[in-house]
């Protein structure tokens, strides 16, 4: 444990990306297997289920550290994070330990079916055992609350130059619902057949944001576009008679989409898509729709009629069994249309036509219809562009619309969480509805770090109730709120819900009087909902 959180340390104390690979390498190379393998699980954000309540946590601290609970539950807001605080409220170790990161782990899988009182004596004897940076990151474990991290980029970078394999194949191989409990260290980094997993989806290639226009891409001939739909990406895996789902995430999905089962009725074994998960009726449905059936294990019969799915298919990345990641995208779509000609109506697959252009100004014009064709914007993919794995500028971009926005009075402030703990960034916003504030959305990111400043000093000297961590403050300040769209709620006192809220600018020109109102809003979901 030792080694591990020296190198999490080292970690964090750097933004430069070479020192990150070098502290990643050095822990690597001295390292026991089966803690490079956590090291990597960990990462890559597979960490050990959570066996112990917060609320555990807790009071068993402050019986440990001789403190009255509220002192311990004051202070947590202010430092911002329960493992930091445990961490810090603990009363120095009285003996050492030598287990090892994958040891520790152990013991965690382990607190799930021991019974209370042992579970409970277990935690007490780690937190005596550990120094405070060893304890930080066993009590990130503890909480569940893992969320130190290396890019996966950087991650494939470091193991390719380490085992000399290309970062591709190993970006691959980290793919996957793989765990360290059912694999090894050999298994997954170094043995030949690696890739055999059936399920394994391939890194996705991303987009970066086209901000000022796509005149300075070069020849319109040289490119292709596709409408960007408000969905979930995936990929549909047909290898040996079965199938499965994954997404962007790396969240497997197969059983919440059933659908997409009879894609196997249509399609040989040995093809993997990448595409679009859409609710889908003649056409795309809004995003809301999808989102009845997201987070659902089993779907109910009235849903699958309500709100059917379909995968709006954009590339082929595997065809015949065979990888054609490398061939340019004429090359892969045109073998894609060929997999698709002549789908039945009732296959769970579209090929979605590309969007015809002569040049800019056309395909400008088109972009401006893009809300009318239920679409965020546009993607434009170089013609002889491979399928990257990750994002690499220059052969894929997505030109979205620019966002909705309503100006909006901030009524709530919360205090953020981890560096920002001291400093309020989550806020409640509202508009008018006749002459009351009628509350409607949250939103928590777009302003800069000396912005957050200015208004936490605003908060503190504005505040005129307390419920808890939040606080009512005069209605005064207005900001823009920007977003991607929105759809009826009838969980919100306002009966709309907006689709990523942000604050855009801090209208410190406008009065409050001057905000946006309810009927705004109404109308924006009368014309995009």
């Amino acid at each position: 444990m030792k080694d591990f959180a020296a190198l999490v340390a080292r970690i964090d104390q750097t933004t430069r990306t070479s020192a990150k690979t070098e502290a990643l390498a050095d822990y690597f190379a001295r390292a026991s297997d089966d803690d490079r393998l956590w090291t990597v699980a960990l990462f890559s954000g597979r960490r050990p289920r959570r066996a112990i309540t917060t609320t555990e946590l807790r009071e068993w601290v402050a019986e440990r550290a001789g403190l009255p609970l509220w002192l311990v539950e004051e202070s947590y807001p202010v430092v911002g994070d329960l493992a930091e605080t445990i961490a810090l409220i603990l009363p120095p170790p009285s003996r050492g330990s030598d287990r090892s990161l994958a040891e520790w782990i152990a013991l965690l899988r382990g607190l799930r079916d021991m019974p209370p009182e042992v579970r409970k004596a277990e935690v007490l004897a780690a937190w005596d055992a550990l120094d405070a940076s060893e304890r930080f990151i066993f009590n990130k474990l503890l909480t569940g609350g893992w969320r130190i991290g290396v890019s996966q980029k950087l991650m494939t970078r470091t193991l390719a130059r380490a085992t000399g394999r290309t970062e591709a194949e190993m970006a691959h191989r980290l793919m996957g619902a793989w765990e360290p409990a059912t694999t090894t260290w050999h298994a997954l980094i170094e043995a030949e057949d690696a890739a055999a997993d059936l399920s394994r989806p391939y890194p996705f290639c991303l987009a970066h944001q086209l901000d000022d226009g796509p005149e300075s891409l070069g020849r319109p001939e040289d490119w292709r576009a596709e409408w960007k739909w408000d969905g979930i990406r995936g990929q549909l895996i047909l290898r040996e008679g079965q199938h499965f789902v994954w997404s962007r995430g790396e969240e497997l999905m197969t059983d919440r989409f059933p659908e997409l089962a009879r894609a196997r009725d249509f399609l040989p074994p040995g093809t993997v898509i990448d595409g679009e998960l859409l609710a889908w009726r003649d056409g795309p449905l809004p995003f809301n729709a999808l989102q009845k059936r997201i987070g659902r294990k089993t779907v109910p019969a009235k849903l699958l009629k309500e709100a059917p799915v379909a995968l709006a298919a954009y590339d082929l990345l595997e065809d015949a069994g065979e990888d054609i990641r490398a061939l340019p995208f004429d090359a892969r779509r045109a073998r894609l249309a060929q997999r698709l000609a002549e789908l039945p109506p009732e296959a769970p697959l579209v090929l979605p036509p590309l969007v015809a252009f002569a040049d800019w100004a056309t395909l400008a014009a088109t972009r401006a219809t893009a809300r009318d064709h239920a679409a965020e914007g546009l993607m434009l993919k170089r013609a002889d562009s491979p399928y990257h794995v990750g994002r690499k500028r220059g052969d894929w971009w997505k030109w979205k619309l620019d966002p909705l926005v309503i100006d909006a009075v901030m009524i709530y402030a919360q205090a953020g969480h981890g560096r920002r703990a001291n400093l309020f960034t989550d806020f409640t916003f509202a508009v008018w509805d006749g002459g009351a504030l009628v509350p409607f959305t949250k939103a928590y990111s777009g302003l800069t770090d000396a912005e957050f400043r200015r208004i936490t000093a605003w908060v503190r000297r504005n505040t005129q109730q307390r419920f808890g961590p939040v606080r009512q403050v005069t209605p005064h300040q207005v900001f823009e709120i920007a977003f991607e769209g929105l759809h009826e709620s009838p969980r919100h006192k306002s009966g709309v819900a907006l689709r990523f809220p942000r604050m855009s600018r801090w209208r410190e020109d406008k009065p409050p009087e001057e905000a946006g109102t309810l009927d705004e809003l109404k109308a924006m979901l009368a014309a995009y909902g």
